[in-house]
């Protein structure tokens, strides 16, 4: 990963010979010519030291050493578990995907006079390690004020992932810690490889399932937010309906 390291340094070192200096005479010095080249005998090679600093990371980056770090190298990343973990750029139909929804969401927000609010590419912090965690869903709603300043987003009801082939493990992987969050009531896995949809609820007890609804047609339903939108209707300019 390229950008700030933190911590001291350790080097390591690198030999490479270095040429003998010509006796600068312009006459070849005895036992160098043409003739002796097979009765020479290795003489001693001289070495240059080179030292090499290698960047030691801290074990574990803080939320606030990751939210004050500028990587430099214009790629998007998230905290887990104290390590900065690059973000693939999504594909087309993951941005048309958020896109889409995000406004459907928006617009039902709206209509209903809600003061919930849907965020893109929100930061939100699991309960789980939460001094060394920022995950990033797709888009994240709140129904806590949005204020200026915010790096993170303030009591998430839903979060939602869309799934794309590089990044199953990573989605798995975020949609565990968001089950942490206490504020969290419900997680939409949306695939953009095919029409289908998970999603996980948060009982009256305050436990999850083991596993979550699957839906591959039909309505699908957000109960956190009231909203509810077909599957034909959300994927039909996606060309994955043909």
């Amino acid at each position: 990963m390229s950008g700030r390291s933190w911590g001291s340094t350790r080097s390591r070192t690198r030999a490479r010979p270095t040429e003998r200096p010509a006796s600068g005479t312009g006459e070849e010095a005895p036992g160098t010519g043409a003739g002796a080249a097979l009765d020479a005998k290795p003489g001693p090679v001289c070495y240059t030291i080179i030292m090499v600093a290698l960047p030691k990371f801290a074990a574990r980056m803080s939320v606030r050493d990751f939210l004050a770090w500028e990587p430099g190298d214009g790629l998007r990343y998230e905290l887990v578990d104290g390590e900065p973990r690059v973000m693939a750029p999504p594909g087309t139909l993951h941005g048309f995907l958020q896109n889409e929804l995000g406004r459907l969401i928006g617009n039902h927000l709206r209509s209903r006079c809600s003061n919930c609010e849907v965020v893109a590419n929100p930061g939100v912090i699991p309960q789980l390690l939460s001094a060394h965690n920022i995950r990033e869903p797709d888009l994240g709603v709140t129904c806590s004020p949005l204020v200026p300043g915010q790096s993170t987003l303030p009591d998430p009801v839903l979060l939602i992932e869309i799934l794309s082939p590089s990044n199953q493990a990573k989605t798995w992987s975020n949609v565990w810690a968001y089950t942490s969050i206490p504020s969290v009531q419900e997680i939409l896995v949306l695939h953009s490889t095919r029409i289908a949809a998970e999603v996980l609820r948060r009982s009256p007890e305050g436990t999850w399932p083991e596993q979550p609804e699957e839906l591959h047609g039909g309505e699908l339903m957000l109960t956190s937010i009231g909203f509810r939108v077909s599957l034909a209707e959300l994927y039909a300019r996606t060309g994955l309906a043909g």
